[in-house]
């Protein structure tokens, strides 16, 4: 992969900036409301992150996805995960094949061979159809037959789930947990938003999307995000941050010792400096400030901090849990 320009870091620069609104105008003939969401997998886009958005049937999920695909312009393929789907139906399979030099064997690609993958209720399928993922993910890889074929760049997966609590749902281990960059909570809408949506969809076929990059635009929106500085003092904040989540640790608060299992790790503070970069830029600047990582602290852990049983059952939850960690730890000035 080349390295950008200064002159093409610029243009690019410029290109991210000015894209924000039009990415929403274009998302607001499909989405309405819901701005938070869309700017925090819009963050993990431009980051090169993958991302877990977790609601309740019926808000969109599927549909915002879908519409952020058709904007970046990218081969989109969904996989719908049941409780019978089984790992080669991700990644693909051998099949024995008749050539004109006789039967061989030929690899059959499946639909993790596209840009965007929605992940479509991907805690309806048990762990080791889950598991198929860890490596396309971790690596933008897949091995099969003993042989590496490699992905299609740029790579995400856009995975949903309902809430773990529902009936005919696998909890996902940790492991794969923690290959996604965020988990965006997407909530029921505000009263008026529920409104305009039900008259939106009843009255009228929805206009279409415009692409508004292309994948080579989306390639150097990572490099770009990458060479934003950051000053050591906010990524010193950001290892704290997330050494804060760990019990039992010398520097732990006493309420992190009585009401968390297990802390986020190092790959959480890596993607909230990364993210806290593509939102500066998404914002207009060049360079990273402590509000871009306290607003994304809550996405960037929310999956990665295990509450204990005391937890549970005294109510609290993770979003309450990072709120007080984020008054505990001392901010850089």
């Amino acid at each position: 992969m080349s390295t950008l320009t200064p002159e093409q870091e610029q243009v690019t620069a410029l290109q991210i900036r000015d894209s924000r609104q039009r990415i929403f105008e274009q998302l607001n003939k499909v989405i309405v409301g819901q701005r938070s969401v869309i700017e925090q997998l819009l963050i993990s886009l431009f980051a090169g992150g993958h991302c877990l958005i977790t609601g309740a049937p019926g808000l969109a999920k599927t549909l915002l996805v879908r519409s952020i695909a058709q904007i970046f312009h990218l081969k989109f393929q969904r996989i719908q995960f049941t409780p019978d789907l089984m790992p080669a139906d991700i990644t693909g399979m051998e099949i024995l094949d008749d050539t004109p030099e006789g039967r061989r064997m030929h690899f059959v690609k499946g639909p993790i061979f596209a840009n965007v993958i929605l992940a479509d209720e991907i805690n309806r399928t048990p762990p080791k159809t889950q598991a198929a993922l860890l490596e396309a993910m971790q690596e933008h890889q897949v091995t099969a037959g003993g042989r590496r074929y490699s992905l299609e760049e740029p790579f995400f997966v856009l995975a949903t789930q309902n809430p773990i609590e529902m009936e005919g749902t696998y909890p996902l281990p940790e492991a794969q947990l923690d290959r996604f960059m965020f988990n965006v909570h997407i909530d029921y809408l505000p009263e008026d938003d529920e409104v305009a949506v039900v008259q939106q969809t009843t009255s009228r076929v929805a206009q279409p999307i415009e692409p508004l990059f292309t994948g080579d635009d989306v390639i150097r929106f990572h490099q770009l995000v990458r060479t934003v500085p950051v000053a050591e003092s906010l990524v010193r904040y950001a290892v704290r941050l997330a050494d804060a989540t760990r019990p039992h640790r010398s520097s732990t608060a006493e309420f992190v010792n009585e009401f968390v299992t297990w802390g986020a790790g190092l790959r959480a503070a890596q993607n909230l400096v990364l993210g806290a970069k593509a939102r500066a830029l998404l914002l207009g600047r060049n360079h990273v400030t402590v509000e871009d990582l306290r607003v994304l602290v809550e996405p960037t852990f929310r999956h990665r901090v295990i509450l204990s049983y005391r937890a549970e059952a005294e109510g609290l939850t993770v979003t309450a849990l990072l709120a007080r960690i984020l008054e505990h730890v001392k901010v850089p000035q």
